[in-house]
């Protein structure tokens, strides 16, 4: 399961059953900020994984804007899961073969709609064999964050802009216009021929031919199809990256900027 506050300042908690699996995705999260480009080009809101069950999550535990469980939650359950939510937020579970989103309108409201119909494990029920309690799975607690933290979240958040702004500038000199074809037709008039049978003058009507139209390329377009060749597509540039590191900054606090990033 899953709680989210949303937004670069706020906090995302994982509560996961098995051990290894917290391993694994604290390793593949490392794996991703050291290396992945999709870092620097969004807003990022680092997880905190926590080893439990979350059906035995802490009573005193902080409330959240988004919840999501990844697994079926018996209909006894579904009380718990909802006193998750602040007023205003939504949780996703599946309930009864149907992931469900459900909305809290006030401290004692929900609304509920189903999305979907679904299939998934059901969550491991507590261990109730014998007469000990359950540890209770503790969250981590909301802190405050320092004001070098956020003064690195502000000064990326400002390059990013700018160099979002340089590079969307570059793009549009550079985007090619779309082809336009021009439509041309001919259009013939019906023409009515006459013969005499007896004295009379009597029309005699021709077919008529259907208009005909010719879609064709304007010729400024054929001489730049002849002039600028297809070039290949040129791999995506880390501007963010490429504007700190151009800073005439100390190098430490350019990798302090770059959160000691590799790539």
């Amino acid at each position: 399961m899953v709680v989210i506050h949303k937004g670069p300042f706020g906090v995302n908690h994982g509560v996961e059953l098995h051990k290894e699996v917290v391993e694994y995705a604290e390793e593949r999260l490392d794996e991703f900020i050291k290396n992945s480009d999709s870092f620097d080009r969004f807003e990022f809101c680092k997880p905190h994984f926590v080893v439990g069950n979350c059906l035995e999550i802490s009573s005193d535990s902080n409330q959240y804007d988004r919840v999501y469980c990844g697994a079926g939650v018996q209909k006894d359950h579904e009380n718990y899961m909802k006193i998750l939510l602040k007023v205003g937020g939504i949780l996703v579970m599946p309930i009864d073969d149907q992931l469900t989103q459900i909305t809290r309108t006030s401290q004692s409201s929900w609304e509920s709609k189903n999305i979907l119909a679904v299939s998934f494990a059901p969550l491991v029920q507590q261990n109730r064999t014998d007469s000990s309690k359950p540890e209770a799975v503790v969250l981590p607690p909301l802190t405050v964050r320092s004001l070098q933290d956020l003064s690195r979240i502000h000064i990326r958040r400002t390059l990013r802009n700018l160099t979002n702004d340089e590079s969307g500038g570059r793009n549009s000199t550079q985007r090619m216009s779309q082809k336009r074809k021009r439509r041309r037709c001919r259009r013939r008039r019906r023409i009515n021929t006459y013969v005499f049978v007896g004295n009379q003058l009597i029309p005699q009507p021709m077919d008529s031919e259907e208009d005909e139209c010719i879609e064709e390329e304007s010729k400024e377009e054929e001489q730049e199809k002849d002039i600028e060749p297809i070039k290949p597509e040129e791999p995506q540039v880390n501007h963010l990256r490429d504007k700190i590191l151009s800073l005439p900054l100390p190098e430490s606090l350019k990798a302090y900027l770059l959160y000691y990033r590799k790539k």
